[in-house]
């Protein structure tokens, strides 16, 4: 499918690289909750080098929360946008359900018309992939026909992908043609080596914090914006309201904490996922255990909102199955607010000390409605977590893919004699 043509061409700015970033869940106006993490890095990376942003929308969404048809000339998300120094352009695209590995090279079939003519007026010198599937086997198959290297990103949901054989292998292949792979933890840096990927080009870069945003508010101000008991202490469980977060754990962690006398409150702060519906079974959850009175759904909040529940929460819990590096934990430590959380992707690295907060095993509710009890009771020094969750920025992630990217490049150059 063919995306408009865009701008007239660009003037080469000098030195700084020129990336084009290939991500399917980059926010768009009809799902603004999506990857706000990438959207934060490439922020940050565009002040280091000339990014665009190719963010193919499905013209079915058939898992999302949209559930409908996005048109190509649907005005709710144009075929390109600005979004502050970034060009984003949002080419259509079409896959069948339980397409599998199929997904990919369709999406790389359906992107190479977009991005040759891209290349004519940008002339792109790496390729910037986020997540394994389908955007870093696409991106593989892309930069193959394209002649530039190309990098990809693994945030989590790889681990889910590889279980399928031919998926796998196709990432293997991907994995190991890459000119560097970018994990987000040490886990799944692993992952990436176990797979084939060569593991002088595999480097961990974790995500990092807008810290402008995230750090302690007033708790008492913050409790009476958000219309949360002053007397009780605050549990927050954060996240799209999808399965593998956990949610409806949170809720019978609260239970165990009321029924054991210690009266609570949480909060569930997220909206519908790209992972299928499970609100309703979270509300039913709450119904079950006749926790109306102490559970409330607040829904998607803007980030400075979150980091005002954040802050006079006394707890964030997030029970999941699998995560990459969950965000929302490392925003809930740079606001000063403890942690308890589940043994997945890279938390043990962002808990490694139980006075931040503490890691139990993934689905035991038990070891969880224990740790949520002697977490809630414990004195926590908030400024020391804060300081902790504080010394990551996306402004030192994007320096580091920056200098990642410029070593790619001048490898390149050697290989080709251009010095």
């Amino acid at each position: 499918m063919a995306v408009a043509e865009l701008n007239p061409p660009i003037v080469d700015a000098g030195c700084r690289p020129r990336i084009l970033s290939l991500s399917c869940v980059y926010p768009n106006p009809i799902l603004p909750g999506l990857g706000l993490f990438v959207r934060r890095r490439l922020q940050h990376l565009s002040m280091h080098a000339d990014v665009k942003v190719i963010s193919p929308l499905a013209v079915f969404q058939y898992g999302g929360p949209a559930g409908a048809r996005v048109r190509t000339g649907d005005g709710r998300c144009p075929a390109r946008r600005q979004d502050g120094l970034l060009e984003v352009m949002h080419p259509r695209w079409f896959y069948p359900p339980m397409g599998g590995s199929l997904n990919a090279l369709l999406l790389a079939s359906q992107l190479i018309g977009p991005m040759t003519r891209l290349k004519k007026r940008f002339p792109f010198e790496v390729i910037d992939a986020h997540f394994g599937y389908p955007d870093g086997i696409a991106a593989a198959l892309l930069g193959k026909a394209l002649a530039v290297p190309f990098t990809i990103t693994l945030r989590g949901n790889e681990t889910l992908h590889a279980t399928s054989r031919l998926t796998r292998r196709w990432m293997r292949w991907a994995l190991s043609s890459a000119d560097r792979v970018f994990t987000v933890s040490d886990r799944l840096r692993q992952f990436a080596i176990d797979l084939g990927a060569d593991p002088a080009k595999v480097k961990t870069i974790p995500n990092g914090i807008d810290a402008e945003v995230f750090y302690a508010r007033d708790r008492i101000a913050s409790r009476e914006k958000h219309g949360f008991d002053p007397h009780l202490p605050l549990i927050v469980s954060a996240g799209a309201l999808i399965e593998r977060k956990g949610h409806h754990k949170a809720v019978r962690a609260v239970r165990s904490l009321i029924s054991n006398g210690t009266n609570v409150q949480l909060a569930i702060v997220g909206g519908p996922g790209a992972e299928g519906q499970y609100e309703q079974e979270i509300r039913r959850t709450v119904s079950s255990l006749s926790l109306e009175d102490s559970v409330r759904f607040i829904g998607s909040v803007s980030p400075d909102a979150m980091a005002e529940i954040m802050s006079c929460a006394d707890l964030l819990c997030l029970p999941s199955t699998r995560e990459g590096w969950p965000n929302v934990v490392h925003e809930s430590l740079a606001c000063g607010t403890p942690v308890v959380a589940t043994d997945v992707g890279a938390v043990p690295d962002m808990l490694p000390d139980p006075r931040y907060g503490f890691v139990v095993p993934a689905n035991d509710q038990q070891a969880l409605d224990l740790a949520v009890k002697t977490a809630v009771q414990k004195a926590w020094d908030r400024d020391l977590i804060a300081k902790w969750g504080q010394n990551r920025s996306w402004h030192r992630v994007a320096e580091e893919v920056a200098k990642e990217i410029q070593s790619v490049l001048g490898e390149r150059r050697t290989r080709v004699g251009v010095l």
